[in-house]
């Protein structure tokens, strides 16, 4: 189904049709809705170049809220987007975590502290549960954990979440516009790992590694030796 077009076109302005779309949605910034963002996707729902059913942390209520901005009825949840769920909370083991960064490069409103190869943290009530962080871990040391019970969509957020939230994203992004800053991708942080355990300039050559999925099963690899070395020397 085509995403559907704004009824209220004639009432409001383009502008604040996003604006109220936006302030709509529950902040978690984790683009599943197929948008780098929160107010990305409000815009283009606006313009009606997207569907008011593509936000599974919304959920069900979500979609009304925006079907009643927009003028037009409620759909159901868009599966290619996901499904309506609980809100989560990332944990990082600490037990397994090698200090690589790349977790908090993912996080769109800053909530894991840590440094380069020290362990890192999540702050809790910062955390929006968008589960960036979790496919960006070269350990797997992430678990996300319900903190809402049954409570799913916007049954389990509060309005003042959703807008610490947003406020959290927007200086995040302000920060990095301001320093230049350029986050590192998944590959450029493995890269680095593996760097790390390459073998000195003058050692005997040895094959280059074919392809860019043995790069990253290496790198991963290593990650995960340093990881154990850690873990049996406090034990």
């Amino acid at each position: 189904m085509s995403p559907a077009q704004p009824a209220t076109a004639g009432i409001a302005t383009t502008a604040e049709l996003a604006r109220r779309i936006d302030a709509a949605l529950p902040q978690t910034q984790c683009t599943r809705c197929g948008y780098p963002d929160c107010a990305t996707y409000a815009q283009a729902v606006a313009v009606g170049a997207a569907g008011i059913n593509q936000c599974p942390p919304g959920g069900a209520q979500g979609i009304e809220r925006l079907a009643g901005i927009m003028g037009v009825p409620p759909l159901a949840m868009n599966p290619e987007h996901g499904q309506e769920s609980v809100r989560a909370v990332a944990f990082i083991d600490e037990n397994w975590c090698i200090g690589c960064t790349l977790c908090i490069k993912a996080c769109p409103t800053d909530a894991i502290v840590g440094a380069n190869k020290l362990m890192h943290t999540v702050i809790e009530p910062y955390c929006t549960g968008c589960e960036l962080c979790v496919p960006a871990c070269p350990v797997d040391c992430i678990e996300l954990e319900s903190v809402t019970g049954d409570r799913t969509g916007w049954a389990a957020w509060s309005a003042e979440q959703a807008n610490e939230a947003c406020e959290r994203y927007a200086a995040r992004q302000q920060r990095l516009a301001q320093t230049g800053a350029q986050d590192e991708t998944a590959a450029d942080i493995r890269r680095s790992l593996l760097e790390e355990d390459a073998p000195p300039a003058n050692a005997p050559a040895e094959p280059p590694l074919q392809d860019a999925a043995a790069t990253r099963r290496a790198a991963i690899a290593a990650a995960m030796e340093r990881a154990r070395q850690l873990r049996a020397g406090g034990s």
